[in-house]
């Protein structure tokens, strides 16, 4: 079986990818940061249920020395990780004027130098060894469009955008795949701050009329982790 690192594994969107790679027959890594009982729990839930290897690992992402312990204690008990889906994130609603340099920097130490963390790590660790690996990264359609009162979150999630195609070029021959996924509304934990009247105004806004489920994105996870165009297009 395949190894797979989840960041994040322990929120609503990372909850259903790690069950999502578990039915398809990975062992899954389920990491947190701060919910340490809810991520050993779902990996208990995951071997119990799927008959796969899995475990929970805790670190901040935004913090290199946690990092590097994290896959220390990965290399000690899985060996190796041929997947890795950078979804850990932070979000915040503010108006521009009012962010403080606290608040731009812990965004993009997160949800921007988390993925490069963890992703240099997987790769120079396992993939580039091995030969083989595939980089999934969790961006946002505000990181496409740009979100009032999210400038900070827009802008982390486009630099995501641009790290994955860039780094796509860079390993493709070294048969490393790196693909990003850039979820519309998704009803998370993350909009338990959004009133109803918005979160009804953004279903009518979105053509479908229907706001995603973390389930949408488990399933657009496992597909991408198939090689469908080699590269082609990025």
């Amino acid at each position: 079986m395949k190894n797979v690192l989840v960041t994040g594994g322990s929120g609503g969107i990372g909850t259903a990818m790690c069950v999502g790679f578990a039915q398809a027959g990975y062992n899954v890594i389920v990491h947190c940061n701060s919910k340490k009982e809810q991520a050993q729990n779902l990996a208990k839930v995951l071997h119990e249920s799927y008959g796969v290897k899995a475990f929970a690992v805790q670190a901040d992402v935004a913090v290199r020395q946690q990092v590097c312990r994290m896959f220390d204690e990965i290399e000690e008990n899985f060996g190796s990780l041929y997947a890795i889906v950078n979804n850990a994130g932070i979000a915040q609603q503010k108006l521009f004027t009012d962010l403080t340099r606290d608040d731009w920097d812990r965004m993009m130490s997160v949800n921007l130098g988390g993925v490069f963390n963890c992703t240099q790590e997987a790769v120079k660790r396992f993939m580039l060894p091995n030969h083989s690996g595939v980089v999934l990264n969790i961006s946002s359609m505000w990181g496409q469009t740009g979100a009032s009162c999210e400038v900070h979150y827009s802008a982390a999630k486009a630099g995501v955008i641009g790290f994955t195609k860039a780094l796509a070029k860079e390993l493709g021959l070294s048969g490393i795949r790196v693909n990003c996924i850039a979820p519309g509304v998704v009803m998370t934990g993350m909009m338990s701050g959004f009133d109803e009247e918005t979160v009804n105004a953004l279903r009518e806004e979105t053509p479908l009329n229907t706001l995603g489920s973390p389930k949408d994105i488990a399933d657009a996870a496992v597909f991408l982790f198939l090689g469908v165009n080699g590269g082609f297009i990025i």
